[in-house]
């Protein structure tokens, strides 16, 4: 099981938050530190199997020494969360296509928010299951 570094910030007139350096964006809160905790399992949960639906790297664990070392979060007091979903490892592969369907591709996978790895892995898990389902 990995652990990430999560950072916990308190405003005045605010609940706890929570974000992870090692995932931009990725943000949460509590009512109180064991909520914020909680939260922050949750949100780097749901995170982390999004990015693997995606098709995309599941980065490696900061440290807390290069973490800490950013000046942007001295004020920060850094929490480990627990990885409670076993994340598969994504897997770099070389394919040909033709250049139209790449670039169909391409134009759909942007549409609907998804990088093209994400959406090739979409393509190819609901091609198995209507194939198992058949």
């Amino acid at each position: 099981m990995r652990n990430y570094i999560g950072l916990i910030h308190k405003d005045a007139e605010s609940d706890y938050g929570v974000f992870f350096p090692d995932f931009p964006g990725v943000v949460t809160a509590g009512t109180d530190l064991d909520d914020a905790r909680a939260m922050a399992e949750e949100a780097l949960a749901l995170h982390i199997e999004g990015l693997v639906e995606d098709g995309e790297a599941i980065p490696e664990p900061s440290t807390l020494e290069d973490v800490m070392a950013a000046p942007e979060n001295k004020d920060g007091v850094a929490i480990l969360v627990a990885l409670k979903t076993e994340a598969k490892k994504a897997v770099r592969v070389n394919v040909t296509l033709p250049e139209d369907v790449l670039r169909q591709i391409d134009e759909y996978a942007e549409s609907q928010g998804l990088t093209r790895s994400g959406f090739l892995a979409r393509a190819a898990k609901h091609e198995i299951n209507r194939a198992i389902a058949a």
